[in-house]
């Protein structure tokens, strides 16, 4: 029973994003594995404005609030008939 608790410890600590003045930032990895996109691909996507980001010394973070932006922003309803 101890070894089940600590490994559901382990992942909700491995899954954890603190949150700071109400807002939930996010790695480059969390956000290519949430776009399904490459490393190379969020690089690009920096490069030519397409996500905001910030970048603090060598760390690069992104808000969760402006990535569902950009999403709600560039949503293409295809309507079928």
């Amino acid at each position: 029973m101890i070894a089940q608790l600590k490994n559901r410890i382990e992942s909700i600590l491995k899954n954890y994003r603190p949150v700071m003045n109400g807002e939930i930032y996010l790695s480059g990895e969390d956000v290519c594995k949430l776009l399904h996109i490459s490393k190379r691909t969020l690089q690009q996507y920096r490069d030519d404005n397409i996500l905001p980001y910030i970048q603090i010394g060598g760390k690069i973070i992104y808000k969760e609030s402006d990535i569902l932006t950009i999403l709600e922003q560039n949503y293409n309803s295809q309507k079928t008939h």
